[in-house]
């Protein structure tokens, strides 16, 4: 089956959107909590105090999203399968950050907007890798 325009522009947006997550991933990751804590105490805490399990959930979902969105463009339908990986991950990130630290009850409910965004746009990228291997454009 031929691609559409709109699959190549969609499959760009996605990879911008997931290389964007690894830059994220390796700055928070690399990041001097000293530094951080004379600007945000609270944030500062969460990152210095995140297992290593947390931080291997949170490399899983940008590496798992990045290379699913390269999957796609080549058309393969594994894409739906790293999504999906991605998916998971992503919710086992932010449950630790959420549920195993203080950050809701320092910063409030706001600090949630984004990572909320995070897991629509993995379930997003999820579902549409699954509806083009249903479609057969991703084999």
């Amino acid at each position: 089956m031929r691609v559409t325009r709109s699959f190549i522009v969609i499959g760009i947006i996605l990879l911008i959107w997931n290389l964007m997550g690894v830059a994220a991933f390796v700055m928070q990751y690399g990041a001097d909590p000293g530094q951080l804590a004379k600007t945000d105490p609270d944030t500062a805490h969460a990152f210095a105090t995140m297992p290593k399990w947390a931080w291997g959930a949170y490399a899983i979902a940008v590496s798992a999203g990045t290379l699913g969105a390269v999957a796609l463009l080549m058309r393969k339908a594994v894409a739906a399968s790293l999504f999906l990986l991605s998916v998971i991950a992503v919710l086992v990130q932010f449950g630790h950050t959420f549920l195993g630290t203080d950050l809701l009850a320092a910063k409030g409910w706001s600090v949630a907007i984004f990572p909320a965004f995070i897991i629509l746009m993995a379930v997003v990228q999820w579902l549409y890798a699954r509806s083009m291997v249903i479609r057969r454009v991703l084999r």
